[in-house]
């Protein structure tokens, strides 16, 4: 399991467990709404979005790679240092660059954390528009 290489979308989709499958399509609908233009590319097995550099990225805990131990489906912010996080949102950890917010359940992103997570998503691709040669 751990050495699946996935070579489409399609590939990725059909090896997650549903429950799983269900966050990561909703995370990538609200993902595509909130970015004007975006590169969608596998990378590390899951699907990265980009601009001018990678903006954000979707890890369901069943992909493993390296010491990133979660349940649930992460959206990482790749530039999250550089977002205004006031409210301590995003969980940090020990790491200095990459940002991220975990779900377990659908039913945990409710019309206000969607509003929430927009407007992180809109702050990113602000900081991406920085990145613009």
């Amino acid at each position: 399991m751990q050495n699946v290489q996935f070579r489409s979308l399609n590939d990725f989709y059909d090896f997650l467990p549903q429950k799983e499958l269900e966050l990561v399509e909703y995370l990538m609908g609200v993902v595509k709404e909130c970015l004007p233009q975006y590169k969608e590319k596998l990378s590390y097995n899951v699907p990265y979005y980009s601009n001018h550099k990678r903006i954000c990225f979707i890890w369901p805990s069943s992909i493993k790679w390296g010491n990133v131990k979660s349940d649930g489906v992460m959206l990482g912010f790749c530039q999250g240092n550089l977002l205004e996080d006031a409210i301590n949102f995003l969980e940090k950890g020990k790491r200095k660059q990459v940002y991220t917010k975990t779900y377990t359940h659908l039913d945990q992103i409710n019309e206000e954390e969607v509003l929430l997570l927009k407007s992180y998503l809109e702050d990113a691709w602000a900081v991406d528009k920085n990145f613009e040669k």
